[in-house]
């Protein structure tokens, strides 16, 4: 039993089912380029567009493009600097477990992972700072806490509540594992931090691209718009200036982001949509 047959193998791989990532197409770089001079024109900072096209790109399962957009963002750039964009790219990979699954993250890390250079790869911090411990778990439950009310409010209770209905556990694991432990920056002396705004951009960018969940990137949206709101956008200055975070609030910004993610898509998806689609099998 320990051995599959032929057959079953052959379907677990059939082309039909998509079983392996998507290949970089030769123009992607072009449009990672795109999204960094209009962003840069807007005067965002490097996270909003870095982590906007990670997003997207973890999303469409594409680890070449990865490899692309990393070597794009880090051209010419010192060695300090270069192990800094990996680093953010890979904990904006680590945040989109919430939203794409383990698995697709798992995959694209990886990928990721061996096809950096060994300089950079060297340099990456080694040290786990998602632990719970008896002494961190009420600040990680206050911390979700604190994101998830950012992003809903004035409706946070009453999506807790409803989550609840679906599953007295729902919330739970949400505000808590999600939001808690994996959404919200822990305290750290090395890695990358994905703050506020950042953490709203992927989320946007990983349910646009995914597809088939409008009500999820609305919600996105708003909790985007609401980091203006609640001036929690001022914890993370690296995301851009206070003329730039309030131009990306604005629907002209969330305009932006939505088109851009929808550029990566079509690339990557060569015109088919999301990896996430449904297919229909040849029978």
């Amino acid at each position: 039993m320990s051995k599959l047959a032929s057959t079953v193998k052959a379907l677990i791989n059939a082309a039909h089912a998509r079983p392996g990532p998507v290949p970089a197409p030769r123009h992607i770089e072009d449009i990672y380029k795109k999204i960094e001079r209009e962003a840069t024109a807007q005067k965002l900072g490097r996270p909003s567009w870095l982590a906007l096209s990670t997003a997207a790109t973890m999303t469409m399962n594409s680890p070449e493009s990865m490899l692309v957009l990393f070597n794009s963002a880090s051209a010419s750039k010192p060695a300090s600097e270069r192990v800094a964009i990996a680093e953010l790219m890979r904990e904006v990979g680590l945040k989109c477990i919430g939203f794409n699954g383990v698995p697709r993250t798992i995959n694209m890390l990886n990928a990721f992972r061996a096809s950096l250079p060994e300089s950079v790869v060297s340099s990456l911090n080694t040290t786990p700072s998602r632990l719970p411990t008896t002494t961190n778990v009420e600040s990680i439950n206050s911390r979700g806490r604190a994101l998830w009310d950012s992003i809903y409010r004035p409706l946070e209770r009453k999506l807790e509540h409803k989550l609840a209905d679906a599953h007295p556990d729902l919330p739970v694991f949400i505000i808590s594992s999600e939001y808690g432990a994996l959404f919200s920056d822990p305290p750290r002396s090395s890695g990358a931090n994905v703050g506020r705004i950042t953490t709203s951009l992927v989320a946007v960018a990983c349910l646009r691209a995914q597809q088939g969940v409008g009500p999820q990137v609305l919600s996105h949206v708003f909790g985007l718009r609401k980091a203006w709101d609640d001036g929690t956008w001022k914890s993370e200055p690296q995301a851009g200036e206070e003329e730039a975070v309030k131009w990306l609030v604005s629907d002209e910004g969330c305009t932006w982001v939505l088109e851009k993610v929808d550029e990566v898509v079509a690339a990557l998806g060569g015109g088919q949509g999301s990896t996430f689609a449904p297919f229909k099998a040849k029978l």
